[in-house]
């Protein structure tokens, strides 16, 4: 997934962006945006357990 956080001059109530491949999400402030990227980077690199029954089969 590429994540961009860039200004955005679409609306000025919101100014800044954050990218997600073809996706935007768009923030009041830089410092939102940023944030965000931060709590997402962070979800995606936790570990991840595969239910029980899934485990299984591929097992």
């Amino acid at each position: 997934m590429n994540i961009l956080v860039r200004p955005s001059s679409l609306r000025k109530d919101q100014p800044w962006e954050v990218c997600l491949d073809q996706q935007a999400v768009r923030f009041r402030s830089e410092r939102e945006a940023r944030s965000f990227v931060a709590t997402l980077e962070a979800r995606l690199r936790a570990p991840h357990q595969l239910p029980e029954r899934v485990q299984r089969a591929a097992g």
